[in-house]
Order: structure tokens, then C-alpha cells, then sequence
């Protein structure tokens, strides 16, 4: 069901990207991309919260208690209430003072943008008191009832992009209006649910301290994590518009999207698994936990790696298709922007373990610490006229860094998680995989003209190589037998 979801929010996905482009124009297109990062800056509380939820409300389905269940639910919700008005104070004060004072926008589209902000603080408040239900449908491991509920949502979005071509207002307040109705609707979606189906789900206000601080103090460390990641994306995004302006933050919103896409069939694996480490922890079964990390890198990654090897060979290809006028450096940006993805991707499940434990102080710290410091030294970077490309190299390298941290600190807090074990088991089959196969692809790029025929050939050669390879390289004597098994009993079925 998530990869239904996937495949059908990717498609529509990349038409509305294509359209919304278009429609709205570079200039309006990076408006709206750089003036919701001035809310995203606020939305990184948004995504602690969550987390903490999600863990919390996990972890008490791993012990079947479910009167600390409810507690935890109606802790979150109060919280979550909380959190809503910190925000609302910072975006109508600072949010809108660097709005108006520190981005370079057009003044005849000022009042377009002071629209645009304010729909998207609306926009983050409905998320925050949304987080609560997503957490209990993820916790509970209904991912059908998920993935049915964001399909329903893709196609709102689309439904919206088609009318915003017909429109006769301004198109870029239209757009927002559109994205601001589908999130009450979502809101209500889930609500719905929840009530109905989890006795958990009935907000009683609380002021439960044995639930309320561990849940603040977790979220607390993992906001200073999170809070680091988003200022860093959207810092280097502002920088750009400062020192390049909206072109290129159109350029970085493209590659954002497509890093998003890229992203999106790793995050089904870990979205499916991510329950099933924190119960399994919280059972004590931390042979079964290591398990799970040590699988989902190797198929997370193996998953990336069939997408990612074709659309960065064949990125000037994808993109000149795709968006017909393609903004300055998004090939440039793109590429790196995925290879960022790749690497993030084995970091965000090495600390599913690390959030398994609930010991995430010194985690949260360094790599929100390294993430930061891309700012600055972008800053300086542009200062000295250097190329807006190398923020995002900066990137994938600093990730990596962080990747290697979240491992050292999981091999402290589970004895169990060991690093050597994980990189000869995990990593560097992947590596060798992966290297192989694009290799490959490379060679015989320069023999094939037709960019159609060569970005279908090199699809189908990467895919084989990658599993031929995983078989023989990756997979463990039971998963092949596994795989035997399963052969032969389509072939006795089908005879």
C-alpha cells in the first residue's frame, strides 16, 4: 500500500511540479518556494514533536499498556496546543519582520507574498495538530489506512493544480488558497479515523508530568536536530535568494522536489519498519532491532540505488522533458541533492534505532551542530563570489559525517549494534553495488544517441546488474533460500 502511494503521489507529483512551474513563472515560483521556508523555519518543531509522539505512543503499544496510551495521546495534544501558539508568536513578529525587511522580492508582489506567508502559518498549525493522529495510524501499523489517506490527498492536489490553469486571479494566492483547503480536509480525514478506530484517541487535557517531561525533554533534544536540518535547507535557500535571487531558488526548489521523489521509496521501508524497531526494543529484543537496521539500510539503499544511478546519469535528459525550461544549475543541483538523499537515507535508519532508545542528547547535538555550520560557511563561500553550488556539496558531505556519528552513538546505547558488522553486512555491499552498475552505465552512455532509447536501456541494464549483484553480494544464505522457495512455488503453481 506505500508503494502504491508512492508511485502515484511521484507521478502526479511530476506533472503538478511541471505545471505549477509554468503557471506561476520562475520569479512567482521561487516567491512561494523561499517565502513558505520562512514558515518551514518554524516547522522543525512540527517535526520533533511528531517523532517524539510517534515513539512514545510506539513504545506503549511494545509494552500493551494501554492506559499509558491514552495518557500519552491526550500529553501530546497538549503539547502539540502549546507549540502552536510559540509559533504563532515567532512567525508574526520575526518571521514577518525578516519577510519584509531581509528577502528579495519583488515589490509588486509583496502583497502576494504576505498572503502566501500567513496561509502558510495556517498551513503549519493545521500539521501540528495532525501529527498527533498520524503518529497513532503509524503506530498502530495501519499503513494501508495512510497510504489511502495521502493518495486521496495527491489527487486533491492535482485536482487543484488543473483548476489553477483556468484560473482568472492572481495564481499564485490562488495556489495557496487551494493548498490551505486540502489541508483542512486532510486534517479532518484523519480526525475521523482516529476517533473512531483508537480508544487512545480522545483528547483529555493533561498536565501529567511523568508523561509530559520525558516527551519534552526527548522532542526537546531532537528539536535542536531538527531545528538544525531545516535552518540549514533553508538558510542555504535564502543565502541564494540574497546573493543570486529567485532563479536560483527556483533551481533549489526543483532539485528539493526531486531529492523529495528520490526520497519517498526509501522512506516506505523505514515508515513500515520504524514501529516494529521501537516495539521491538521496547520487548528488550535488541538481537531482533539490530535486524531490522541492518535490512532496511541494505533494501532502503538497494531501492535508491535502481532510481537514483538512471535520473543522475541521465539528469539534463529527465529535466529538459520534464520542465521544458529548466532553470540555471538544477541540473548541477539535483544531482547533488540526490546523492545528499542517498546518503541521509542510511542516517534517518540508523537513528530510528538510536530514537528506539530515547537517548538522543548527544546525537541531536553534534549533528544538529554540523548542519549548522553549512550556513556560515556558505555565507563566506558567497561572499567570495564562489559558485552556488557549493552549499550542496557542503551538504553531502557534512551528512555523511553525521551518518557516521549516528552509528558510533547506536554501538554505545545497544551493545548489540556493531559498527564493523554493520559496514561489512550493510554498507560496503551497497557501495560495491552501486559502483559497478553505474560504472557500467557510464561505458556504454557514449554509444547510444537516442536519449529515449539510452535512458530505457539504462534503467533495465542498472536494475539487472543491482540485482544480480544483491543476490550473489547482499543477501544472507536464508534470504536466498527464502527467494528459492518462493521461485519454486510459482513455478509449481504456474505448471
Amino acid at each position: 500500500m506505500l508503494y502504491l502511494r508512492m508511485g502515484i503521489s511521484m507521478l502526479v507529483s511530476l506533472y503538478t511540479s511541471r505545471v505549477v512551474l509554468n503557471t506561476l513563472g520562475v520569479n512567482d515560483y521561487g516567491i512561494y518556494n523561499v517565502v513558505g521556508g520562512v514558515v518551514a523555519l518554524f516547522g522543525f518543531i512540527t517535526s520533533s514533536m511528531s517523532s517524539a509522539t510517534s515513539r512514545f505512543l510506539t513504545y506503549d503499544l511494545g509494552l500493551n499498556d494501554l492506559d499509558n496510551l491514552r495518557k500519552t495521546f491526550s500529553a501530546a495534544i497538549t503539547v502539540h496546543a502549546i507549540v502552536v501558539i510559540v509559533i504563532l508568536i515567532l512567525t508574526e513578529t520575526l518571521g514577518l519582520w525578516f519577510l519584509e525587511n531581509k528577502l528579495v522580492i519583488d515589490p509588486l508582489r509583496m502583497d502576494a507574498a504576505r498572503i502566501v506567508y500567513h496561509f502558510s502559518i495556517i498551513n503549519s498549525i493545521i500539521s501540528i495538530f495532525l501529527s498527533p493522529y498520524t503518529a497513532s495510524v503509524l503506530s498502530h501499523e495501519r499503513m494501508n489506512i495512510f497510504a489511502l489517506f495521502e493518495i486521496i490527498i495527491v489527487f486533491f492536489n492535482l485536482i487543484s493544480v488543473i483548476l489553477l490553469i483556468h484560473t482568472s486571479f492572481d495564481k499564485l494566492i490562488t495556489y495557496a488558497t487551494f493548498l490551505l483547503i486540502i489541508s483542512f480536509i486532510h486534517f479532518g480525514m484523519y480526525i475521523f479515523y482516529c476517533r473512531k478506530n483508537f480508544t487512545e484517541c480522545r483528547f483529555r487535557f493533561s498536565t501529567d508530568k511523568s508523561k509530559i517531561k520525558p516527551m519534552l525533554s526527548f522532542s526537546g533534544w531532537d528539536l535542536y536536530g531538527n531545528m538544525s536540518v531545516v535552518a540549514r535547507t533553508q538558510g542555504v535557500n535564502m543565502l541564494l535568494n540574497v546573493f543570486f535571487g529567485t532563479v536560483l531558488n527556483a533551481a533549489s526548489g526543483i532539485a528539493t522536489q526531486i531529492q523529495g521523489a528520490l526520497s519517498s521509496f526509501a522512506t516506505n521501508i523505514i515508515t513500515a519498519v520504524k514501529p516494529q524497531v521501537v516495539k521491538s526494543y521496547a520487548a528488550e529484543n535488541y538481537t531482533y532491532t539490530t535486524f531490522l537496521i541492518y535490512n532496511t539500510v541494505k533494501f532502503s539503499s538497494l531501492l535508491l540505488l535502481i532510481i537514483f544511478i538512471p535520473i543522475v546519469i541521465e539528469m539534463p535528459f529527465i529535466l529538459k522533458v520534464w520542465l521544458i525550461n529548466v532553470p540555471e544549475y538544477t541540473v548541477e543541483l539535483s544531482r547533488l541533492t540526490l546523492l545528499f538523499a542517498f546518503i541521509a537515507n542510511i542516517s534517518s535508519v540508523v537513528m530510528s534505532g538510536i530514537h528506539a532508545t530515547g537517548i538522543i542528547k548527544r546525537s541531536s547535538i553534534w549533528n544538529g551542530t554540523i548542519y549548522l555550520s553549512v550556513i556560515p560557511i556558505t555565507y563566506i563561500a558567497f561572499r567570495n563570489n564562489s559558485s552556488p553550488i557549493i552549499p550542496f556539496i557542503i551538504n553531502a558531505i557534512f551528512v555523511g559525517i553525521g551518518a557516521s556519528l549516528n552509528m558510533w552513538y547506536l554501538s554505545k546505547y545497544m551493545k548489540e549494534f556493531k559498527i564493523l558488522t554493520f559496514l561489512q553486512k550493510s554498507i560496503l555491499p551497497i557501495l560495491i553495488i552501486g559502483t559497478a552498475s553505474f560504472a557500467v552505465c557510464l561505458i556504454i552512455k557514449p554509444y547510444l544517441n537516442n536519449e529515449w532509447l539510452r535512458l530505457i536501456l539504462i534503467f533495465i541494464l542498472s536494475t539487472y546488474i543491482i540485482f544480480q549483484l544483491s543476490y550473489s553480494f547482499l543477501l544472507s544464505d536464508s534470504q536466498r533460500s527464502m527467494i528459492k522457495n518462493y521461485t519454486k512455488k510459482w513455478k509449481t503453481k504456474k505448471h
